[in-house]
């Protein structure tokens, strides 16, 4: 005969049987890989880092054309002997830049520029290499969070396409009886600006990584949209200053006007529209380019102040320390890229004015980053 229950029984279960709250589900089974593949990512970034002052320099030493041909194998062994290096030699004197600029050159002054263009195209290779061996490294032991394939796979594909990039610059100056000098401003403009966006996506990725999944989720419902905005429009505009920065580089337009704030004594410089059809100009002309570079400078310092004015009133501290950090440095390279123009740009003025570049090309999008997902400052004693 069944157990009469009392009225008032405890039904309670017992502790043992209490279901455990599970938790950290959302990152389960994706963490393995993050901290590793962050470091393997900021590794990444330094290496294009140095990858685009070692382009920098080649440009300034006008090292670029020194090697005439495109070998992605063969070509990372260099001349190992007297008859390599002759032969090597010989290429250049076919090209008009060694014809109409630098027939002074001995062997060992074209071995000079020819390891600057060597090295820059090795750390490609080398940069290529880590890349795909990090990402085996990943994938085989199943370390890659899910949705992250795709976003390494765009790393490699865009270094990739910096490589065929590169040389479809370097073609555009080897040539002969064209009078080139250089390589056309607009691909190393292109060159460069892809180098920016890589650089961009890797660093993107490596503040995802610094962060938790279930952290950026609950970050994202405090996405300050209006302030997101304003940090996506200087990214934007930063990159068409950089863009312009290079063409300046590729036409060595910096040397060419060296006073400040006027240009020649003159507030629009001179010439500046003689070179036929109309259009080259704002790609050629020294004098129309470096003062598109100048005024569009002017330009992103307002539209930059604007942007830290408004990210002042974030409720969040690190988001205000961010956008502090970008109007600091931005000040700086407005200042810096005066003493490039007074100085004529000289390597070394030249390479911290790029160098700056990259540090406020990051630091925006660190601020922008902060203004998707905040991080909440916490309530002293709470």
């Amino acid at each position: 005969m069944a157990e009469k229950r009392k009225l008032f029984e405890d039904v309670t279960t017992p502790e043992a049987a209490k279901p455990v709250a599970q938790t950290g589900v959302i990152d389960r089974g994706r963490s393995a890989g993050r901290g590793a593949m962050r470091v393997w990512l900021m590794i990444l970034f330094a290496l294009v880092f140095i990858m685009i002052s070692v382009g920098g320099m080649t440009r300034l030493t006008d090292s670029g054309l020194s090697i005439t041909e495109w070998r992605p194998i063969t070509g990372s062994i260099p001349p190992l002997n007297d008859a390599d290096w002759a032969s090597e030699f010989e290429k250049y004197q076919q090209i008009d830049e060694f014809k109409l600029q630098n027939s002074w050159m001995q062997l060992a002054d074209f071995k000079v520029i020819y390891w600057w263009e060597w090295g820059h195209r090795q750390l490609g290779r080398v940069i290529g290499l880590v890349w795909a061996l990090g990402f085996l490294w990943f994938a085989v032991r199943r370390q890659i969070p899910t949705g992250w394939t795709q976003r390494l796979l765009l790393i490699g594909a865009l270094g990739g396409a910096q490589g065929a990039i590169g040389w479809w610059m370097v073609a555009s100056g080897v040539t002969s009886g064209e009078g080139m000098l250089d390589v056309k401003s607009y691909r190393l403009a292109t060159h460069l600006g892809l180098a920016f966006v890589i650089l961009g996506f890797i660093t993107w990725y490596i503040l995802m990584l610094g962060r938790e999944e279930r952290d950026l989720m609950q970050a994202r419902r405090a996405k300050e949209g209006k302030l997101f905005g304003l940090s996506t429009g200087l990214l934007h505009f930063s990159f068409l200053q950089i863009l312009l920065g290079a063409l300046v580089a590729g036409i060595d337009a910096g040397r060419y006007f060296i006073d400040w704030p006027l240009m020649q004594g003159q507030v629009f410089p001179p010439d500046a529209f003689d070179i036929t059809p109309l259009w080259r100009n704002f790609f050629e002309n020294p004098g129309l380019v470096q003062f598109m570079h100048r005024v569009s400078g002017y330009l992103l310092f307002i539209f930059a102040i604007i942007v830290w004015l408004r990210g002042r009133k974030s409720a969040h501290a690190h988001t205000r320390f961010a956008f502090n950090a970008v109007i600091a440095v931005l000040a700086l390279q407005v200042v810096w890229g005066i003493i490039t123009v007074l100085y004529a740009a000289p390597a070394h003025i030249a390479l911290v004015h790029q160098a700056l570049a990259v540090i406020l090309w990051c630091l925006i999008l660190r601020a922008r980053f902060l203004s998707a997902y905040p991080i909440a400052t916490r309530i002293q004693g709470n």
